[in-house]
C-alpha cells in the first residue's frame, strides 16, 4: 500500500521506545491483587495495554468493582518508579535509528509526564525528545481517542495527514487511525509474546507491522 511520505514521527512510550511493558504489568497485577482483585498477565495485557491510568481506574471501577483510590496510584508508582530506575532498557537499536532518520518526531503516551521523563533518562533517551513530550494527561480523552496524536501534531506545526505513528498497543494503533494519521505496528517489545501482540494487530490494519526497530528507516523510505 503506498503511503504518505511522513514529515513527522510520533513514537508511543512504553514497548516502542523502552521495554517497560513487562515491568508495567507485573506491578500493576501486584497492586491489583493485593487490593482483593485476582487477574492474570493476560488478562492485564489484553484489557490495559497502551491506556492512560484514569481509562485503567475507570474499567476497574466499571467492570472489576475496585475503587482505584490515589493510595493505589501511587502504591504503583513507587513500585514501578523504583524497578524503572534498576531494570528499564531501551529498545534495542532505537537510539541509533532516533540519530539516523530524516523527519522530525516526538513522543506521545498514555503515561504521566514524569514517567515519560523518567523512561526516557535512565535508558539514555531523554535527550532525543526533550522538549517533544505529549502526555495523556494534557487532554480530555487517553487512547483509543484520537485527541494526544493531534496534540502532538498540532504542538509540531505538522498536518495529521503527514503524520506517522509508530505503536504498540492496540488502543494506540486505534487512536493513530482515529486522528488521520498513517501508523506501524512494532511487535519486538518482549511483551510481545506473553500478551498475543501480533495476533492482536494484525486485525486492526496497520499500515506496517515490524518486529526490529532497526528497519524503521528502510520502512519510512519505502514510503517516498
Amino acid at each position: 500500500m503506498a503511503l504518505r511520505p511522513p514529515r513527522l514521527l510520533i513514537f508511543d512510550c512504553d514497548g516502542v521506545l523502552v521495554d517497560s511493558e513487562p515491568i508495567s504489568i507485573a506491578v500493576l497485577i501486584e497492586v491489583i491483587n493485593e487490593a482483593g482483585v485476582p487477574m492474570t498477565a493476560e488478562t492485564a495485557y489484553r484489557r490495559f495495554l497502551g491506556r492512560s491510568l484514569a481509562t485503567m481506574a475507570r474499567i476497574m471501577a466499571e467492570d472489576y468493582g475496585l475503587a482505584v483510590t490515589e493510595a493505589h496510584l501511587e502504591a504503583m508508582r513507587a513500585r514501578l518508579y523504583e524497578r524503572f530506575r534498576t531494570e528499564l532498557r531501551p529498545i534495542p537499536g532505537i537510539r541509533q535509528v532516533l540519530e539516523t532518520i530524516g523527519p522530525a518526531f516526538c513522543v506521545a503516551s498514555s503515561s504521566q509526564p514524569e514517567r515519560i521523563r523518567l523512561s526516557l533518562s535512565v535508558t539514555g533517551l531523554l535527550e532525543c525528545f526533550e522538549p517533544h513530550i505529549y502526555s495523556a494527561s494534557m487532554v480530555e480523552n487517553g487512547k483509543p481517542a484520537p485527541d494526544l496524536f493531534l496534540l502532538a501534531a498540532r504542538s509540531m506545526g505538522a498536518d495529521p495527514r503527514d503524520c506517522l505513528v509508530i505503536e504498540d498497543s492496540p488502543a494506540g494503533i486505534e487512536a493513530a487511525q482515529r486522528a488521520g494519521m498513517s501508523v506501524f505496528a512494532f511487535t519486538g517489545g518482549s511483551h510481545a509474546g506473553p500478551s498475543g501482540l501480533g495476533a492482536t494487530v494484525s486485525t486492526l490494519g496497520p499500515d506496517r507491522i515490524f518486529s526490529d526497530m532497526r528497519d524503521l528507516p528502510r520502512l519510512i523510505a519505502s514510503t517516498a
